[in-house]
C-alpha cells in the first residue's frame, strides 16, 4: 500500500516535472549552441556553463544556451568562422586563435607584460575604448563582441628562480607562437613551441626548463610544480582575455532587454571567472613552500615592460586595426601610470 502510494506520488511528480520542462522549452524564444575553448569540468568551462544558466534565468527562460566545451562541434581556431556561418550562434572563444585573420587579434588576446592587475585590463575594455575596438574588428567577421572574460595573471613554472629579465637569458622555455614568443626571444630565451599535451614530459625530461602556460593554480593542478618547483607569482607576463561573442545578425534582431541581459551577464562572467581562478591560485599558494614563489618588484616589472613595448609597437604595424589597438593601449596605460 505504502509502496503503491509512494510510486503514485513519484509518478505524478515526475509528470509535473515533464510538463513544466515542456512549458519552459516552449517559452524559449532563442535556443543557441555556443562553444568554448575549455576542456570539460575545468574551472573555466564551469564558469561558461554558469553564464549560460544565468542568461536563461535572467531572460525568464527566453534564451537557452547550450554551453559546449572545446572541440564539441569545431576546433578552437574555427569557432569564429562557425559563428559567422551559423553553425554556432555564439562562443566563449580564444581570441588568440584568430591571429591569422588580423594581427589585431593577438593584441586583444594578450598584451604580454603590460598589466599589474586584471582590473586594469578590464577597465581598458570598458572605459578605455577596448570593447568598441573589439566590436569593430569582430563585426568584420560576422560576430558581435559582447565583452572579455579574463582568468587572471599567468605564472611561469621553472626549474630555477627567475628574478629579473637577465635570469631568462639562455634558458629553454616553452612559449606559444606570436607576441609572447617574440618578447621572450628578445630576452635571449631559447623559445620552444610545443602543444600543451607535451609540456609535462618536456619539463620532466629536461627539454625545457620553464614554460609559459597557465595560472599558478592551473599549472599546479597539471603537476608542473613537482618537476619545476619555482614559479613567478604574482604573474608578470600574460593576462589573457577570452571573448564572448554572438552571431552579428542574431544580435541585431534581439530586443533591447535581451541584449542587456547578455551584456550584463558577460560582465558577471568575467567577474566570476577571475574570482574562481583567484581561489584556485590561493589554494596552490597554501599548498606550496613559500620559498618556491618568486615575486617581482616594480622596477623589475617596468624593465620587462620596456622591452615588451618594442614588440607591441612592431606588432601594431602589422595591420591598420592592430595599430588602432596598440595606440589605444598606450594611451590608456600612460594615463594610469604604467608607461
Amino acid at each position: 500500500m505504502t509502496t503503491r502510494r509512494g510510486f503514485s506520488v513519484g509518478a505524478a511528480a515526475c509528470a509535473l516535472v515533464l510538463v513544466g520542462d515542456r512549458k519552459a522549452r516552449a517559452a524559449a524564444e532563442h535556443r543557441w549552441k555556443w562553444q568554448s575553448f575549455w576542456q570539460p569540468n575545468t574551472v573555466n568551462q564551469l564558469a561558461f556553463e554558469r553564464f549560460a544558466q544565468r542568461v536563461k534565468e535572467r531572460s525568464g527562460g527566453r534564451i537557452e544556451i547550450e554551453a559546449l566545451p572545446v572541440n564539441a562541434i569545431v576546433p578552437p581556431g574555427e569557432v569564429l568562422d562557425a559563428v559567422r556561418a551559423g553553425i554556432l550562434q555564439g562562443s566563449n572563444g580564444g581570441t588568440g586563435y584568430y591571429v591569422g585573420k588580423d594581427p589585431a587579434f593577438a593584441l586583444l588576446a594578450d598584451l604580454n607584460c603590460a598589466w599589474e592587475s586584471p582590473d586594469q585590463l578590464t577597465r581598458w575594455f570598458y572605459e578605455g575604448g577596448g570593447n568598441e575596438l573589439a566590436r569593430e574588428l569582430y563585426a568584420r567577421f560576422g560576430a558581435f563582441y559582447l565583452g572579455p572574460v579574463l582568468w587572471g595573471a599567468e605564472s611561469i613554472p621553472s626549474k630555477m628562480p627567475l628574478r629579473n629579465i637577465r635570469d631568462f637569458k639562455g634558458i629553454k622555455m616553452r612559449a606559444p607562437e606570436g607576441l609572447g614568443a617574440a618578447i621572450w626571444s628578445k630576452l635571449g630565451v631559447g623559445v620552444i613551441t610545443l602543444p600543451g599535451t607535451e609540456v609535462y614530459t618536456a619539463l620532466e625530461r629536461g627539454r625545457i626548463e620553464a614554460t609559459d602556460w597557465g595560472s599558478l593554480g592551473m599549472n599546479d593542478q597539471l603537476g608542473y610544480g613537482k618537476i619545476a618547483k619555482y614559479a613567478i607569482y604574482p604573474g608578470i607576463h600574460s593576462m589573457p582575455a577570452s571573448d564572448v561573442t554572438i552571431k552579428l545578425d542574431i544580435w541585431e534582431k534581439l530586443p533591447a532587454d535581451l541584449k542587456q541581459v547578455l551584456l550584463d551577464e558577460t560582465v558577471e562572467f568575467n567577474r566570476y571567472s577571475l574570482e574562481a581562478n583567484e581561489k584556485l591560485d590561493e589554494e596552490a599558494v597554501a599548498a606550496r613552500d613559500p620559498s618556491t614563489l618568486i615575486s617581482w618588484g616594480r622596477e623589475e616589472r617596468l624593465e620587462l615592460r620596456r622591452v615588451a613595448r618594442t614588440v607591441w609597437e612592431e606588432w601594431g604595424k602589422k595591420s591598420p586595426m592592430a595599430q588602432k589597438v596598440y595606440d589605444s593601449y598606450v594611451a590608456y596605460m600612460t594615463k594610469i601610470g604604467l608607461l
